[in-house]
């Protein structure tokens, strides 16, 4: 019997970054071959050909799926999502993968899982069971849930839920957050290091900055210029900006952002992509992370950095009391991000929800040993221990 063949999907920075000790420890495994299949972001230009970052950390991506269009409308994203339903159709029909691994809930992971499906090709999903109202994500999430056959999940509110969708207790494990094995992994910067790295001098105090497009909203870049007029008032601090992700007006997001930057290069930086090490690095020596992204209710808690989080993109997320949630308007905003930056953090807060850095470990423990005969289930209706 030959090895086991695991093939791994990636189409954003973040996602690779989530993945990339799972993706070490399949190609190290004697018993696993690795696949990678490169989508997404990571093929375009705008965002800094990212796929090469995947090359340089010595992996081989086996294929790639070209999806994005020039446009960020809802058209152009649905458009996407049926190029890369045909492109997974080819890339699973050559490398044959005995397990599909998919982390997460955006759209090129959706038409990776539809692929999947159908080639019955089974699917191994991380990050389910989570809740995140304002983007259509939520709903990609739980789709791909559906979908997937075995089921990586982060806390044990994940777990139940997964179940409650009618998956089986015996496919869902706990295994805690990929991202907080990177914390613990990762040599990271020294501030001086990160600091000449970056091109800019992190005068206290420092802002890290991560905004997305809310895309359930009526207005995908609600909270956006809001959260520029807000940062007017922290005229002192240092900014680090990093680009929307691909949704629907990301791009909009981006061009705000490149001119807000543009008013006062010597204290705001604007960068496409920061990579892993610099990005953790960066949330490290941060006074506040600020925006609406997944990293400032995961990862940030661990490096004992507060977050501001706007809006309703990440309502419904388990998070700590280091999290500050505020509406999309200036004054919240920057009421939420005094408070951050005076909090302190506490044993007794219970910040550290999501494992100790043992997710892909787990993982592939499970993607080794599994048996799947058929990908074929029954709706689980029973009880939930």
């Amino acid at each position: 019997m030959g090895k086991r063949k695991i093939c791994v999907v990636t189409g954003t920075r973040a996602e690779y970054g989530l993945l990339y000790w799972l993706m070490k420890g399949i190609q190290l495994d004697p018993d696993l071959e690795l696949q990678i299949i490169a989508t997404g972001m990571h093929l375009s230009p705008e965002f800094g050909l990212t796929y090469r970052d995947i090359e340089d950390d010595g992996f081989v991506i086996n294929e790639k799926v070209e999806m994005l269009l020039s446009s960020d409308t809802t058209i152009g994203i649905t458009k996407a999502l049926g190029l890369g339903t045909i492109g997974f159709a080819d890339s699973l029909n050559r490398l044959k993968p005995d397990i599909l691994v998919l982390l997460g809930d955006r759209f090129e992971i959706l038409a990776a899982a539809q692929a999947a499906m159908i080639a019955k090709i089974p699917i191994a999903h991380i990050h389910g069971g989570e809740v995140t109202y304002g983007a259509y994500d939520d709903s990609i999430r739980h789709s791909i849930t559906k979908m997937s056959y075995l089921h990586f999940v982060t806390t044990e509110v994940h777990r139940k839920r997964v179940i409650r969708l009618g998956e089986h207790p015996s496919r869902v494990y706990n295994v805690g957050a990929p991202g907080i094995e990177n914390i613990m992994k990762l040599p990271l910067l020294s501030k001086n290091e990160l600091e000449q790295s970056l091109g800019i001098l992190l005068e206290k105090p420092v802002f890290l900055i991560t905004h997305h497009p809310t895309t359930l909203g009526s207005n995908p870049i609600e909270g956006t210029e809001e959260l520029l007029e807000a940062l007017n008032c922290f005229s002192g601090a240092t900014m680090i900006f990093t680009k929307a992700n691909a949704d629907d007006h990301g791009r909009t997001i981006n061009h705000l952002i490149g001119e807000y930057v543009s008013k006062d290069p010597n204290r705001r930086k604007f960068f496409d992509s920061l990579g892993q090490i610099r990005y953790l690095s960066l949330l490290k020596y941060a006074d506040v992370i600020i925006g609406n992204s997944s990293s400032g209710l995961i990862e940030a808690p661990y490096l004992e950095t507060p977050t501001v989080n706007i809006g309703n993109r990440q309502k419904g997320r388990v998070r700590p009391h280091s999290v500050f949630d505020c509406s999309p308007e200036t004054s919240d905003i920057a009421d939420a991000i005094r408070k951050a930056l005076h909090y302190q953090f506490k044993e007794e807060h219970h910040y550290k929800i999501f494992g100790v850095g043992e997710t892909s470990i787990k993982i592939i423990e499970v993607l080794k040993k599994i048996q799947i005969d058929s990908i074929a289930k029954e709706f689980y209706d029973g009880e939930i221990l």
